[in-house]
């Protein structure tokens, strides 16, 4: 199982009971090469779309980027998951999903704050890599900051800011700026990608405060 299978597979019991009750129409956006949770969605009754420009060649996507895209309009709910931090604007993105959303719709999203990516996270997280050759996001991140000579804090912000990587707390405020907030609570992020690491095993370091809790789960309804 490659990491966004795990993460799709350990994330969808949590977004499903944050939905509106099917059948209806849900908007995901950013579903990535994967397809997100729409095959997820559409088995369970919903009217779902993937918008992507990734997205799998299929008719239940839209390959192409949100802010060019055609969504449905009137729609119950909109998942984006790790995909509003990368976003050019996200005021602007956030701004179409609201008004995508029918009143009273829901707004799921399941975000990453790399500003709370400290070096005793990073350093919990390195050690829990698998070999080079299976090398994915955080192998490139140990090689180029390790490459830098540079204290972690320092390239981590030389990083989010050459990637455009958007705060968690900034996009929480743009979140609560034009929705009623349901839910915000802060878990595991790094799981998917390490060795032997589950979901549960990342929680137990985090409540043992070993390490920061940087995936944000955020609720809001628009009014």
């Amino acid at each position: 199982m490659t990491p966004g299978e795990r993460w799709l597979a350990t994330l969808w019991p949590l977004v499903r009971t944050r939905l509106p009750a099917e059948p209806g129409r849900v908007v995901e956006v950013g579903c990535g090469p994967l397809g997100g949770f729409v095959p997820m969605l559409r088995a369970d009754g919903y009217d779902a779309v993937g918008i992507d420009p990734q997205a799998p060649d299929d008719a239940h996507y839209q390959r192409i980027e949100f802010e060019r895209a055609e969504p449905p309009h009137q729609v119950d709910a909109v998942i984006a998951s790790t995909s509003l931090h990368h976003v050019a604007d996200p005021a602007q993105v956030i701004d179409r999903i609201a008004n995508t959303l029918r009143s009273g719709g829901a707004l799921v999203v399941v975000e990453w704050a790399w500003e709370k990516f400290d070096e005793q996270t990073a350093a919990w997280c390195f050690k829990r890599l698998g070999p080079n050759d299976e090398a994915g996001w955080l192998h490139r991140r140990r090689a180029e900051w390790l490459a830098s000579g540079h204290e972690w804090p320092s390239y981590l912000r030389d990083w989010a800011e050459r990637d455009r990587l958007h705060p968690g707390d900034m996009l929480l405020r743009l979140l609560d700026e034009r929705l009623e907030r349901q839910l915000l609570t802060h878990g595991p992020y790094f799981f998917p990608d390490l060795v032997d690491t589950s979901e549960a095993d990342e929680q137990t370091a985090i409540d043992a405060a070993q390490i920061q809790p940087t995936r944000i789960d955020y609720v809001g309804t628009r009014l």
